[in-house]
């Protein structure tokens, strides 16, 4: 825990402050190292621990005491200014020595996530041997830092469960655009290097490409590159056409991945366009529903508590998406919006939704460092509103980011706990933020047997890393007395990135006007009368036993662009992802397989 020791013990010397640059090292990592789909675990990055020992100092041999002694006097020099600017140039150099980036890249990065990175960290609750777990090991501590909680429940008895039953043929079905991750890069540049020493490519410094085939196309690069605005435009323009829509739920992610040079005029200049752009093309008659993303922030993942206050606060962005978005939402639920990303708002008579923000549950929002335990009073805000819906007679869907089955343990854990609750309320899930086409399972927390709930994670709008640029449809019961509120059925639309950048007519050119095509309906490309928990649960049992199925899934994943298949260990990973709506699920489906934390490890990749 930051100490209140005097300020003025002498400085410590560069040399004393090296043990420490694991901590914050790791949130470099992070930042650079995540955003990629889940691999093979033969194939994942090197552990943490394992790269720190590209520094002199001999990471292995330091002892759990010697440890914590040394981060007590990291406590101690983060009161001196002085060494706050030492703290800041070890990190850059940590930045270097680990090739995380170009060097330029680890200066600007550090500059932009210093003041904030530091302020959290003196202002945390972080105790020593949970820093050291990240350092030592487990054998030191808990790398889940942050202390278990929970929410409370009210004292009102679960209603009977009654199993959804297909409504009658010819029932009235809402049609929902999905849309997430949009990535739009304004610096992208058709013809520029697609493949890069920086972590985004496709761009104005990217140079110029070493062979044709390696340039990056007018709509979009199977590569680490994001989107140009013209295929933003062409994506909302052909979904407008694909219309009508009841409505449409958006969770997030506006700007591109070049995270080291953002500033927060320009979050917000592109916070303003797409959110106009996006009430241009689908008219003054869809309501949109936005989740905030990550990305949206600067520094990426910093969303601080509401009791931070002042200019580190997150009001400069939450302002902003008000002002947006007030063509869409009423005031009250500007006001939580302002207050801390989420809201709760009437769709229909009957249908409520509420929209999370899911960077409160995030293992890279290094703010979480100084209070974890439901940040904002979220969870228990939500239990609130679907306790009143369940009065009410009320179906709920809830929109996020990030899928709770990635977030912190705790966090997650009393998420899991509040649908488990509420599961005859809740009727719909849906997240973004891995870029990819999936899915997680939630069971009774009884039995961990009988599936109850389902979040949908649709694939991105964005290329990042190597994929199409995609949407999804979602066909939900209602709106008619009593309906379910269920999602009935799905499809993903893309835009073939190899038909649109080459013009059959005219060879070299791309397409002007590319359309986007239907990839899948997701019960005829799995044999499926419905899409409830229960049709899940079955469909994840083909997987294991029909590798075909599983590899149709596997393509699908990726947006009909995958270069290689997913079998044995890559397959458990998978599944192991699949039924973990909760996150310890994820490391306990691990270990039950005997790869001692690889499996989740890799999973958690996704990251974005």
């Amino acid at each position: 825990m930051v100490a209140s020791f005097s300020s003025n013990r002498n400085a410590m010397s560069p040399s004393a402050l090296r043990p420490f640059l694991g901590l914050i090292t790791f949130t470099l990592l992070l930042v650079f190292g995540s955003c990629h789909p889940a691999q093979h675990p033969a194939q994942t990055r090197t552990p943490f621990r394992q790269q720190l020992d590209s520094f002199r100092f001999p990471w292995r041999n330091i002892t759990c005491p010697v440890c914590k002694a040394l981060f007590a006097i990291l406590d101690v020099a983060l009161l001196s200014s002085v060494n706050e600017e030492r703290v800041a140039h070890a990190v850059c150099e940590a930045c270097i020595r680990l090739h995380l980036a170009d060097e330029q890249v680890c200066r600007n990065i550090t500059e932009l996530f210093r003041d904030d990175f530091i302020r959290a960290l003196q202002q945390s609750l972080l105790w020593p041997s949970e820093a050291c777990a990240v350092l030592v090991g487990p054998s030191c501590g808990t790398f889940d830092i942050y202390a278990p909680w929970n929410i409370t429940l009210p004292k009102v008895p679960k209603p009977p469960v009654t199993p959804p039953s297909p409504p009658k043929p010819g029932s009235p079905q809402s049609r929902v655009l999905f849309l997430t991750d949009i990535h739009w890069d304004k610096e992208y540049q058709a013809g520029s290097a697609a493949d890069c020493k920086e972590p985004l490519c496709c761009r104005e410094d990217s140079g110029v490409p070493k062979w044709k085939r390696r340039k990056a196309g007018y709509w979009g690069t199977y590569s680490k590159c994001d989107l140009p605005l013209r295929t933003v435009e062409n994506f909302l323009k052909n979904a407008a056409k694909a219309g009508p829509w009841d409505w449409a739920y958006w969770t997030g992610d506006i700007p591109a991945h070049n995270v080291w040079s953002q500033t927060r005029d320009q979050q917000l200049t592109e916070l303003t366009v797409i959110s106009r752009l996006i009430h241009k093309y689908l008219g003054t008659n869809v309501t949109v529903y936005p989740a905030v993303g990550n990305h949206e922030s600067t520094p990426v993942n910093s969303f601080p508590p509401p009791f931070i206050h002042g200019n580190r606060s997150s009001s400069w962005l939450y302002d902003k998406m008000a002002e947006e978005w007030a063509v869409w939402l009423p005031e009250q639920a500007l006001k939580t919006l302002r207050y801390g990303g989420f809201y709760s708002v009437e769709i229909q008579p009957g249908l409520r939704l509420v929209s999370l923000n899911m960077n409160f549950c995030a293992r890279e929002n290094f703010w979480l460092m100084v209070n974890s335990s439901d940040p904002a009073n979220q969870l228990q805000w939500l239990v609130q509103v679907l306790q009143d819906s369940e009065n009410r007679g009320e179906k709920v869907h809830i929109i996020g980011h990030i899928p709770p089955g990635l977030c912190l343990g705790s966090w997650s854990w009393n998420y899991y706990h509040i649908v488990n609750r509420y599961e005859s309320t809740i009727t719909g899930q849906f997240f973004g933020h891995t870029h990819l086409d999936e899915f997680q399972m939630f069971y009774d927390e009884e039995t961990m047997s009988r599936p109850l709930g389902v979040a949908f994670i649709a694939p991105s709008v964005t290329t990042f890393v190597n994929l199409n640029p995609g949407y999804r449809v979602y066909y939900v019961d209602g709106n008619y007395k009593n309906s379910s509120r269920l999602v009935l059925d799905h499809e993903t639309y893309i835009l073939n990135l190899t038909e649109a950048n080459h013009n059959p007519k005219s060879p070299g050119d791309p397409e002007q006007d590319p359309k986007w095509s239907l990839l899948y309906r997701a019960t005829e490309a799995y044999g499926l009368s419905s899409l409830f928990p229960s049709d899940y649960e079955a469909l994840l049992r083909v997987f294991i036993n029909d590798d075909r199925t599983f590899q149709r899934f596997w393509y699908l994943r990726h947006k009909g662009h995958v270069s290689e298949s997913c079998r044995e260990a890559c397959k458990t990973t998978m599944i192991c992802f699949l039924r973990s709506g909760r996150s310890d699920e994820l490391d306990q489906c691990d270990q039950r397989n005997g790869f001692g934390g690889k499996l989740a490890r890799a999973a958690r990749k996704t990251l974005c």
